[in-house]
């Protein structure tokens, strides 16, 4: 629907008449996934998990009328047309070869990271071209409503040449627990959305510089806790990325600041605003420009939010390449650059320096 101000804060929900296939049924699947597809009334005809119990009784929360007692059962179930995946990174891959193999299998819709290396990322991409299959990503903040407004301002070219750009995260995700026997945490699976959403507004960045230290609250080891990265971009734009996952201590008796903020600035105006996730809100936006709103702050509003509403989006793109034939807004071919520049930050880590996106090949 649009706001007053004429911009589409959700996009509208052209296809639904597919048969999705969950394999998941952790709080993502549970919280996420599942209430996005009850609310646009997408068609969900089976759900398997690591766990047939937990599956089960995620089931029968929403209503589905079939349950898995392997995610390979479901995989194998003529009844599924796309698949939808939400399962850890390591375990991904397995689950997206055996479903390509599957003739009835139309389109599968993968988590972020996609893989653990660039080299799997590269590898599944090219299977799915091989098979025929449509394979999707799941980079849902380019679905949160203020994402999509930044975007449909910025296109218009209310703010003019964007110059600099800003996410700024003081939040505490909650990490999944399959996290701990990885080597890697914050940029693979935090920053991520931030880097991903930064492409999606500002295009393709020519280089990269991450610094890291560790995170005091996460008790397993890892060797990026809070993370800042400095991209600058093919046309120009410097934006810097700040997900500092502590935030702070966190006790009763302490007040709680956490907050997702955000800044874009360009030759004729500014945008600003916040992401809700952290405080379970609507994220926000307000702009200025002095060609489209006479230098004057405008502040649309809506009532969705990213979780869970985004992830209508992010379905609704998948069934909708499928039913015209047209590629997916979250292609994994998309996804691969994203994968590419997580692996440079990684790099600029390691090796202590600014790391060009020409030295990341993803042939």
């Amino acid at each position: 629907m649009s706001d007053a101000l004429g911009f589409q804060p959700d996009p509208v929900v052209r296809t639904k008449d597919l048969v999705i296939g969950c394999i998941g049924a952790g709080m993502i699947m549970a919280e996420c996934h599942l209430a996005a597809y009850h609310e646009a009334g997408f068609k969900v005809g089976a759900i398997a998990s690591r766990t047939e119990s937990k599956a089960a009784a995620v089931a029968e929360r929403w209503g589905i009328a079939k349950v898995h007692a392997t995610p390979e059962a479901l995989i194998a179930d003529p009844s599924i047309e796309v698949l939808d995946i939400a399962y850890p990174p390591d375990q991904q891959p397995a689950l997206i070869y055996a479903a390509l193999k599957q003739p009835h299998i139309k389109a599968i819709l993968a988590q972020k990271p996609l893989a653990l290396t660039l080299a799997d990322a590269i590898a599944l991409r090219d299977a799915a071209a091989k098979a025929g299959k449509v394979l999707s990503v799941n980079q849902n903040m380019r679905y949160d409503q203020s994402m999509r407004v930044l975007k449909q301002i910025i296109d218009r070219g209310d703010l003019g040449e964007i110059v600099f750009a800003q996410i700024d995260m003081h939040a505490i995700p909650h990490w999944q627990g399959f996290l701990e026997g990885y080597d890697r945490l914050t940029l693979a699976n935090m920053s991520v959305h931030h880097l991903d959403v930064l492409r999606f507004l500002f295009g393709e960045p020519v280089e990269i510089t991450t610094q890291t230290r560790k995170d005091p609250r996460t008790t397993f080891e890892h060797s990026d806790g809070i993370t800042v990265s400095t991209l600058r971009f093919e046309t120009g734009v410097l934006a810097v990325s700040l997900e500092d996952v502590w935030s702070g201590p966190r006790a009763e008796g302490y007040d709680n600041d956490q907050s997702i903020t955000f800044r874009v600035e360009g030759t004729a105006g500014v945008a600003k605003g916040s992401i809700g996730w952290p405080t379970g809100t609507a994220s926000t936006l307000s702009y200025a420009s002095q060609t489209a709103t006479g230098g004057k702050w405008l502040t649309p509003t809506w009532d969705s939010m990213w979780f869970p509403q985004a992830f209508i989006g992010v379905m609704e793109q998948l069934q909708h390449a499928v039913k015209t034939g047209t590629p997916p807004a979250l292609s994994v071919a998309d996804n691969v650059k994203t994968v590419a520049l997580i692996e440079a930050g990684y790099r600029s880590i390691a090796e202590g320096r600014t790391v060009k996106l020409s030295e990341i090949s993803t042939n």
